[in-house]
């Protein structure tokens, strides 16, 4: 039987409850510039409420929170300074984008360790006020070089819609060889409720370039559902990884431009000029 297609936050309903959700769907990118360039696999990604990892550790015995397993999260893998907490890194970052007061619920939505290796090229966390009203979200880049940045981006007025959240930021950090500096991301999210969907569009000197998508369907986080995606997924981190390169050596026999990374940002959080 087809699942229905959900376009609207209304159809979508509110974030899940609990500690974990995990998302099973699949990956897209589409090159649009100089040539056509199309590839998908399917993956699973993995929605946490950072502030009830304890919870989230006994969701699943395969699962481990801040140890190894199976499948695994560790904060370490999301923040930026030693000792540092989820919270803590969410709570800095907002609170440097003008957002007075902390969220009241921050939730994750990232590819989980898998054997003890991750490799996030995007996570997204999706925070909330005590009323329930989603107020900013926080794109965070990494590139296969081992570098990051966090494009922190309140909700503004004429940003949020019935078919969710749209938002704009100019490109502050090299991710692609294949892709110069001189470019736009224009962020279209649905919100995570019984699907997630995050479609980033990305323009150079105002036409399109890429389109990259994430489109996943809520599954409750329980032993079964977990082994599951581990079975059909068991090397998705390697997988992610390969499918990077894979489709850069691709790229580089097509002949597409190659760009050379700029010199490093001091910062890792986009600055608000950049939006």
């Amino acid at each position: 039987m087809t699942r229905e297609r959900i376009t609207t936050t209304d159809a979508n309903g509110a974030p899940p409850e609990a500690a974990g959700t995990l998302y099973p769907g699949r990956v897209m990118h589409q090159r649009l510039r100089p040539f056509g360039h199309r590839f998908s696999y399917p993956v699973f990604s993995l929605l946490v409420d950072i502030d009830r990892l304890v919870e989230l550790g006994r969701m699943s015995r395969l699962l481990g929170v801040n140890r190894a397993g199976l499948a695994s999260f560790q904060e370490r893998d999301h923040v930026e300074n030693d000792g540092e907490t989820l919270r803590q890194f969410v709570d800095r970052l907002l609170a440097n984008a003008g957002l007075g007061a902390p969220a009241a619920r921050v939730l994750l939505l990232c590819f989980p360790r898998i054997l003890g290796y991750v490799f996030n090229p995007i996570s997204v966390y999706f925070a909330y006020d005590d009323t329930g009203r989603l107020i900013a979200l926080i794109y965070a880049v990494r590139n296969t070089f081992g570098g990051r940045h966090a494009y922190v981006a309140p909700v503004l007025a004429g940003e949020e819609s019935a078919a969710g959240i749209r938002q704009e930021r100019g490109k502050a950090f090299h991710v692609s060889p294949f892709i110069g500096m001189n470019a736009r991301y224009h962020f279209r999210v649905l919100p995570p409720g019984k699907t997630v969907r995050l479609r980033i569009h990305e323009t150079e000197d105002n036409a399109p370039l890429l389109a990259a998508t994430f489109n996943g369907d809520a599954l409750p986080l329980d032993d079964a559902h977990l082994a599951r995606c581990l079975a059909r997924f068991p090397f998705m981190t390697l997988k992610v990884v390969g499918a990077i390169h894979w489709q850069a050596l691709k790229l580089w026999l097509k002949g597409a431009p190659f760009h050379k990374s700029p010199p490093a940002m001091p910062a890792r959080q986009s600055p608000q000029g950049t939006r």
